[in-house]
């Protein structure tokens, strides 16, 4: 029975994150057209409420993470390590954070913020009709 040391599959992990955000972000900045000069509109119109500027990355890493830290990406891992062993459950979480979370996170950020931060069901709304809003709020 070959053993393989936990640090190497944490190593290969990480490596892997690393490439989804070097090679794959950079095809996702593409496709959204990301300008940094482009101000968002807590920049725009800071009202010290609703839209206060981040001061560090720090701040916006644990918006973020309280946000996707639902059961979702747990149990799905989860089943998948009881069913077929480890290997699937850190493939599920280092693919899926790449293709999936990472672009579900980021799409919805963005199509938020290009619509002056409205919800995602008045983007739905906005962009495709009133019958997409009502069907996205009653899947919310």
């Amino acid at each position: 029975m070959v053993q393989m040391n936990s640090l190497i599959v944490a190593i290969f992990a990480i490596l892997l994150l690393w490439c989804g955000f070097k090679f794959y972000g950079k095809i996702m900045e593409r496709l959204w057209d990301i300008n940094p000069q482009r101000k968002t509109p807590a920049v725009e119109k800071p009202d010290g409420i609703d839209y206060v500027p981040a001061k560090h990355w720090t701040i916006l890493f644990g918006h973020h993470f309280a946000s996707i830290a639902g059961a979702g990406p747990i149990i799905g891992p989860v089943i998948a390590v009881a069913i077929w062993g480890w290997v699937p459950g850190i493939l599920w979480i280092v693919i899926g954070s790449i293709f999936i979370g990472g672009v579900h996170d980021f799409s919805c950020l963005l199509g938020s913020i290009r619509h002056k931060r409205k919800s995602i069901g008045d983007v739905a709304e906005s962009t495709m009709s009133h019958r997409a809003k009502m069907l996205f709020a009653t899947f919310l």
